[in-house]
């Protein structure tokens, strides 16, 4: 016990005691790229931090900045009751339970006497770093605080978090007595830390400081770490390529990322979960499974980044992480349940001596292929089995109590890996998908100007075919039409048997066909009232010739879409077929053309007064032949005094 104002305590002398270490300018990360500088800089300050918060903690959770008038109790008169056994003893503080009776569950009594110089007038309050499990308090027989049920074994676990009590004013006298009840659990870190008792505006701040990394930065570090484990999910599960067989693969690094923080983030949060699910020997036994599965995914991880086909083509190697999550869940439920703590404590050391093994391997594998992802990997490595040596040392070897384990700090640097990789990968991809538009554009490029010219040579292609077709088209009308006029003129001449006026119309016929065989290479396609003005214009002079009056009644309709040259051709000679038999056959006086829009389509109609003819039997086959061509609708009525050739030109083809 220290009484107020006397002289400096251990925590004053340690404050004014610590040494500065030297800076050192050299960055450590010398060759590497800048972002592996930063990333390597940012681990030295999390470590640093966490060693500060360490010292603090490790010194009963003090202040070093506190002034000395702070009171803090170290001594007790302890009852320890085991198994029915009571023990008394004279205790330091800090008494660590599972030191003092490794695997042994009970409860103690702790009584401090201590006396002040004089009774303070403003408020006090008591901090205690570690308590419990489960403890009740009184000062002076007046309760301040509980937490926990004392007789209920393997409950709810306060000793987790740093207490505050305020001691109100009119409590303390010149002469008190704290007692304080605890009960421990097996391997639960049970016990009592020194007390520390002062004005409640100075102590509340040793247990800020005590509680900022021990409560706070857990949550930061659980939180830091599920967000790591869910970016690390999400890039597994979109990235995704394809093997030698076009079968989708994901990346394998980003799922051991994922499996390693979900289970870091389970193994920091046991240390702000004080009413667990599940009982303590099956919560011991998860948590400690969690530790083994952050080790096995982590090594996975290490390792695909190393050689990741390896790992894929190696079934013990992907089998690491259920390994350790299994051989963990047991050895911590064992240690429990079998009251055994060197169960779990040889676990952890088997499992530190082979991160030791690959840590040398990896550094090994390294050096030899020192890319920057590797040798960021490789300081992560290093730092955490480094530091997770001392607190293996700290926590199952030593009598140390109410230190903070650095381990949750320095993983971190695995997130912070894992970050980097991700942002490389990017970039690289982000590169890569560059260049590969690049080379995409020049290859676009070259087709687009292939193509052009391909199309410039089609466009010549298809003008020359248009050229070659109207030169067959002009000769086909001519041998059809010319040519057999011409050839029934020479047989009309060979018979003698005809007059000149025959002979003349014959040749006429044939000069008119060609006429609007040259005029149909002017007229547009579909345009049915264009054709039959054309031919109006062509043949209304050898109408009057003939003696044959003309109606004309067309009326204006839109172009015939499905019509083409080849079509327009042959509409014209179906018209022209129809008007060259009114001239030749029919004795008319009257021609009438009309065409109008129906329902259907443009519907022309050629009638004449004429004699005549018997539809059924003399039908124009050269007129059905031409319309079933152009897939028209043909109407012959042979009435005499009132002949009708009636053709309808649908717009649909059915």
């Amino acid at each position: 016990m220290t009484p107020a104002g006397a002289a400096p305590g251990p925590i004053a002398r340690a404050a004014h005691g610590r040494r500065r270490l030297p800076w050192r300018t050299r960055s450590p990360w010398r060759g590497t790229a800048r972002p592996s500088w930063l990333l390597g800089a940012a681990l030295f300050v999390l470590l640093a931090v966490a060693a500060a918060s360490q010292a603090i903690a490790g010194r009963g959770g003090a202040d070093p900045r506190a002034p000395t008038t702070l009171l803090e109790l170290r001594e007790a008169e302890a009852s320890v009751d085991i198994d029915g056994a009571r023990h008394t003893l004279r205790a330091a503080l800090p008494y660590h339970w599972d030191r003092r009776h490794p695997g042994s569950a009970g409860s103690a009594r702790f009584v401090i006497d201590f006396a002040l110089d004089e009774v303070p007038e403003v408020p006090w309050a008591a901090f205690i770093g570690r308590v419990g499990n489960a403890y009740e308090i009184r000062l002076n027989d007046l309760l301040l605080s509980r937490a926990g049920e004392l007789d209920v074994p393997d409950d709810a676990d306060f000793a987790k978090v740093p207490k505050l009590m305020t001691i109100p004013v009119g409590l303390l006298r010149q002469a008190n007595r704290l007692e304080l009840l605890i009960r421990a659990d097996v391997g639960r870190r049970a016990g009592l830390a020194p007390i520390v008792l002062g004005p409640e505006t100075t102590v509340r701040s040793v247990h800020d400081s005590a509680s900022r990394f021990r409560v706070r930065g857990s949550m930061v570090v659980v939180a830091v770490s599920l967000l790591a484990g869910v970016i690390a999910l999400m890039l597994w599960l979109t990235q995704v390529d394809g093997d030698a067989r076009g079968r989708p693969r994901r990346d394998a690094l980003y799922l051991y990322a994922w499996g390693a923080e979900l289970c870091f983030a389970l193994r920091m949060s046991d240390a702000l979960i004080e009413r667990p699910p599940l009982s303590w020997p099956a919560w011991n036994a998860v948590t400690t499974g969690a530790l083994g599965g952050w080790v096995g995914c982590l090594t996975l991880f290490c390792m695909v980044l190393v050689d990741q086909d390896r790992v894929r083509s190696s079934a013990w190697r992907r089998a690491l992480p259920a390994l350790a999550i299994a051989s963990g869940a047991a050895a911590g439920f064992a240690s429990v349940a079998w009251a055994r703590p060197m169960v779990l404590t040889a676990w952890q050391g088997v499992l530190a001596v082979a991160c030791i093994v690959f840590c040398i391997a990896y550094l090994v594998r390294t050096v030899r292929n020192p890319a920057p992802m590797q040798r960021l990997v490789a300081a992560a490595l290093v730092l955490n089995v480094a530091v997770g040596l001392r607190d293996w040392a700290v926590f199952r070897l030593s009598d140390a109590y109410g230190h903070d384990t650095l381990l949750r700090y320095t993983a971190l640097a695995f997130g912070l890996s894992l970050g980097y990789i991700a942002i490389q990968r990017f970039r690289t991809a982000t590169s890569q998908a560059r260049e590969l538009l690049a080379n995409l554009s020049d290859r676009v490029a070259e087709r687009e100007s292939a193509l052009a010219e391909s199309h410039r040579q089609y466009d010549v292609l298809s003008r020359e075919q248009a050229r070659v077709g109207e030169r067959e088209r002009i000769l086909r009308d001519m041998h059809d039409g010319v040519g057999s006029s011409l050839s029934a003129a020479i047989r009309q001449l060979q018979g003698g048997q005809v007059g000149s006026d025959a002979v003349v119309a014959t040749l006429r016929d044939a000069l008119d066909r060609l006429k609007l065989s040259i005029d149909a290479m002017s007229v547009p396609p579909g345009d049915v009232v264009a054709l039959l003005a054309n031919l109006r214009h062509r043949l209304e002079p050898r109408l009057v010739g003939a003696g044959l009056a003309l109606e004309w009644e067309v009326s204006e309709m839109a172009p015939v879409a499905r019509f083409d040259a080849e079509a327009m051709r042959v509409l014209q000679s179906l018209v022209l077929e129809a008007v060259s038999n009114v001239l030749q056959h029919a004795g008319a006086n009257t021609l009438r053309i009309e065409a109008e829009e129906v329902a259907t389509g443009p519907r022309v109609r050629i009638i004449d007064d004429g004699r005549g003819f018997d539809a059924s039997t003399r039908g124009p086959r050269a007129i059905a032949a031409r319309a079933g061509t152009l897939h028209a609708r043909l109407a012959v009525d042979g009435t005499p005094g009132r002949t009708t050739v009636e053709i309808v030109l649908p717009r649909a083809v059915p």
